[in-house]
């Protein structure tokens, strides 16, 4: 590569960088001072573009940018005021699915404001034309985003470092407690902070609008962009996210600029996965201080009384009666819905009696599926043996990213898992001549005996029915009593013999090993499998149903899945806004049930 095909890229990666810091720092002043990991971020990037171009066309474009992003920051407020402020003091995975559920509604809010279609943003105005440099056209709006991203950076350094309101929040980033001590309005700082966040999101989004069109996908590649940005920089520093977006957005560059663009989709994982083994709190990050109210605490799960195996018998009898009295797509639903409770069951292991958090548990899920089709269309073995020998390979996989895994703690263990699950999506998204690449693979049909819908469904019922009684069983075990105390006091659990981290080895891997069960039998009773199936989306479904379900139960999982795979089917089957009415439901039980469905069933014994 020439001097000047370097410079070149080098400008297109500053551009880039100075996009992706804009939407990082608002997300990394949010997670600084409320500790909010706010999944809603992306949306409202999104919103920005959207609002920048239609606004475009009725006031110009350098009034509309400001105008946009000053509108965002204001539907950041009534975020923070009639929601946020109710779930201060919840559990972190409480609050992401709290902004999981405004990442539902602000979509459908959008669908329906603007449609379906892309919308292209105009030129800005004095910056359409393009530069000669080294002898390539660099646009002259690049040269702008180049300049504007250090303009924004000293502007929050100065805020911060200079006036009274910047150490109130570098304060209360700091220490909460000792702030509120000392007289901080707490209240009004996170609202501020949280204002200033999302206000920065939407002008990273109307900036956007001369290279990209505002799209309804758009909001999830920026949040797992943001999250990536922020955590290789350290969570809360704003240098850092500023150097972490510099290095990932060159990394894009250049790997577009040698020919190997499929790599973009993976590099930003693969250097967040580098970083955080090498440097487990981000390049500028420091390590967090334990929480002193953690939101996995809870009293020693006492083993099931003799009326909820009662009760347990009773369902199991109903589920095994129901094919006599329901249709075909019924037993389609209740496949699913039993599916996706082991795949729910197999993360809450990890994380109710682990306590560690996992974003990229569909990685195994999608092990799974893919081993099974692999193994059946080449015919390498028959359906049986495959549906034993996937979850062999998922297991192995669990093996390998949980060793790395279970060696940081908090969201930072969190965002190491998902890039494990990112670079496994990448593999299966461009591996075309094993995967079949975004097409995925058909033809993944049962063998004979299993081809009726009543049968497959049996089957499924007896595999799930055992796997998640031996996580019930192992919560109950001396292994499980080990896990739990690794989890409320690491320091005590190591002194009295116990070796946490290769306890919290083996949870991983059993959870991996079911959620691949779950992922082939999946993958047969659907006939296909898919990217998606590994993907963030699926990841994140999960920790939907365990949070919706209660992660202090047992049975929680088991009803957050049911409830949110028949939600899903229900308002997606019959509404045209069905994300919203999802959004709009989980937002309730957030409110009303904090500690999940489970807690409800709980009071009622």
């Amino acid at each position: 590569m020439s001097w000047e095909s370097i410079l070149i890229q080098l400008l297109n990666g500053l551009a880039g960088a100075s996009s992706l810091f804009l939407v990082a720092a608002g997300l990394s002043l949010i997670f600084g001072v409320t500790r909010i990991v706010n999944f809603a971020h992306g949306s409202l990037y999104m919103l920005g573009m959207y609002l920048a171009v239609w606004l475009s066309g009725r006031v110009g474009f350098w009034v509309a940018v400001p105008l946009a992003a000053v509108s965002v920051g204001l539907v950041g407020f009534f975020i923070e005021f009639f929601l946020l402020k109710k779930i201060y003091k919840a559990p972190e995975l409480l609050q992401l699915l709290a902004t999981f559920a405004l990442a539902l509604v602000i979509k459908d809010a959008a669908l329906w404001a603007w449609g379906p279609e892309d919308m292209l943003g105009p030129r800005a105005p004095g910056f359409s034309g393009a530069v000669n440099i080294a002898g390539s056209a660099v646009p002259q709006y690049d040269l702008l985003l180049i300049l504007l991203g250090p303009l924004v950076l000293v502007f929050l350094q100065l805020v911060l470092s200079k006036t009274r309101w910047g150490i109130l929040v570098r304060a209360a980033s700091e220490d909460r407690e000792m702030a509120g001590a000392l007289g901080v309005n707490q209240r009004w700082l996170f609202t501020g902070v949280f204002v200033l966040g999302a206000l920065l999101a939407g002008l990273g989004g109307a900036l956007q609008i001369p290279r990209e069109p505002a799209s309804l996908n758009v909001d999830l590649r920026v949040i797992s962009d943001a999250f990536v940005v922020v955590v290789v920089g350290g969570l809360g520093s704003i240098p850092g996210a500023f150097l972490a977006a510099l290095l990932i957005a060159e990394a894009k560059a250049f790997c577009t600029g040698l020919g190997y663009s499929e790599a973009t989709l993976v590099i930003e994982f693969v250097i967040m996965a580098a970083v955080l083994v090498w440097r487990p709190w981000g390049l500028l990050g420091r390590a967090q201080a334990p929480a002193k109210n953690p939101g996995f605490a809870q009293a020693p799960a006492e083993f099931p009384a003799r009326k909820v195996f009662i009760a347990g018998a009773v369902l199991l009898a109903v589920l095994a009666l129901l094919p006599v009295a329901a249709g075909g797509y019924t037993l389609v639903l209740l496949t699913d819905m039993l599916v996706f409770a082991l795949f729910a069951t197999s993360l809450h292991f990890i994380m109710g009696p682990g306590g560690l958090y996992s974003f990229g548990h569909a990685a195994y899920f999608g092990i799974g599926a893919y081993a099974a089709g692999i193994l059946v269309l080449n015919k390498i073995t028959t359906m049986e043996f495959a549906l034993a020998l996937a979850p062999l390979a998922a297991g192995l996989g669990a093996l390998l990213f949980g060793w790395f895994c279970v060696r940081l703690s908090g969201v930072y263990s969190a965002m190491l898992t998902l890039a494990f699950a990112q670079i496994a999506w990448s593999a299966a998204f461009q591996w075309n001549a094993l995967t079949g690449g975004s097409n995925g693979m058909v033809g993944i049909w049962p063998a004979p005996w299993l081809a009726s819908k009543t049968a497959y469904y049996y089957l499924t019922l007896i595999l799930c029915a055992a796997a998640i009684s031996f996580f019930w069983r192992a919560i109950h075990s001396p292994f499980g009593y080990a896990l739990r105390a690794g989890r409320d006091s690491p320091q005590r659990a190591d002194a009295s013999g116990i070796d946490v981290r290769a306890v919290q080895w083996a949870a991983f891997t059993i959870a991996g090993l079911a959620a691949g069960v779950a992922g082939s039998l999946y993958a047969f009773s659907k006939g296909s499998i898919s990217p998606e199936s590994l993907g963030i989306q699926r990841s994140v479904d999960g920790l939907v149903m365990v949070m919706l379900g209660g992660i202090q139960t047992l049975t929680g999982p088991l009803w957050g899945a049911a409830l949110f795979t028949w939600l899903q089917d229900a308002t997606a089957r019959n509404l045209d806004y069905w994300r919203a009415v999802t959004g709009m439901v989980i937002l309730a039980l957030v409110l009303l049930l904090p500690n999940g469905i489970g807690s409800f069933f709980q009071k009622k014994k």
